[in-house]
């Protein structure tokens, strides 16, 4: 039975504390698998997917949007989209889907509608930033979608400290829709892409942080150790991580916290990156049902002080 205690807010949304990465869907999940980790998610409880309309077109043979019509394959068969919050991206897809212009935004809100087959899309990210497009523009665009219904709320990711305070105050200003998440790169072991200026910004407006790389690729799960070998097409961005000092210093931060827990690596690195200001719910994937129990778990694991101090300074740059 779904556990609906859990839950935390962005904006108007009612959000499970872990949100399911979509990005592994229809690439190395296929629609099978993809369908069997999104109906053991939302039996824990899950409420909360997030994709893009980018995703998967590195994959030879992929245009972009095949998580998209996953999700949207999955809710259909389910019937229970009004049960999910389903979060999506704009502006980082194959050239001709590119950037913010607001014909760009409008003509992919609708491609996006179309493979989630729904009507509307409940957190939409500006996924890049095109800093050749006015700030003005693009929020008066995404307040258009919100007024319209196509878009309940709106939030951003990979943009700049000072292009997301003029975006912030220029909503205030004129009374739009405002940002109301930021998803940033932030884990254990990269810090310095969300501490700081776009993380006091984010506490300064109310921003939900979601920080996406939440599990460094892998890394923060424990299995890539000196001497071993991983079968994962992210391998290569793990295993840069064992060559650090810090990599090792958390690695071994981890290993204790975790064994005081009897938890998985994973779950105590989610429970740090919860526990740190502006995180709403970090985002992490599951390519298989067996991935999934670590990840639920950050939704009762509660660090103590001293655990949560120890991995802060294990993972000082």
């Amino acid at each position: 039975m779904a556990d609906n205690t859990h839950r935390t807010n962005i904006g108007s949304l009612s959000v499970h504390p872990l949100n399911l990465g979509g990005n592994v869907f229809g690439w190395t999940a296929d629609e099978k698998q993809s369908f069997a980790v999104l109906d053991a998610y939302a039996e824990a409880g899950g409420n909360f997917i997030d994709t893009a309309d980018v995703y998967s077109a590195w994959v030879p043979g992929n245009q972009g949007g095949e998580s998209e019509t996953v999700i949207g394959n999955w809710l259909a068969e389910r019937g229970n989209r009004d049960a999910i919050v389903v979060a999506t991206k704009v502006g980082n897809g194959v050239p001709e889907h590119r950037g913010l212009a607001p014909a760009t935004i409008k003509a992919d809100v609708e491609a996006s509608l179309r493979r989630l087959r729904t009507d509307h899309i409940d957190l939409y990210y500006t996924h890049v930033d095109d800093e050749s497009v006015p700030v003005e523009d693009i929020i008066t665009t995404l307040d258009g979608l919100v007024k319209e219904g196509k878009v309940r709320e709106i939030a951003a990711s990979n943009i700049s400290p000072e292009r997301l305070r003029a975006s912030l105050e220029f909503s205030d200003a004129a009374g739009l829709a405002k940002y109301v998440a930021i998803q940033p790169h932030y884990n254990l072991v990269s810090r310095d892409t969300y501490e700081g200026g776009l993380a006091s910004v984010a506490a300064e407006h109310g921003l939900a942080a979601v920080p996406y790389f939440a599990l460094a690729s892998g890394f923060l799960t424990g299995k890539y150790r000196p001497g071993t070998t991983v079968d994962s097409a992210r391998a290569g961005g793990a295993v840069k991580y064992l060559e650090t000092e810090r990599g090792a210093r958390v690695l071994a931060a981890l290993d204790e916290v975790a064994a005081a827990h009897d938890a998985e690596l994973a779950t105590v690195a989610l429970a740090w990156l919860a526990a740190q200001p502006t995180v709403a719910t970090p985002l992490a994937s599951a390519r298989t049902v067996e991935q999934l129990p670590a990840l639920l778990a950050v939704a009762e694991l509660k660090l103590t002080d001293a655990e949560l101090a120890k991995l802060t300074a294990a993972s000082a740059a």
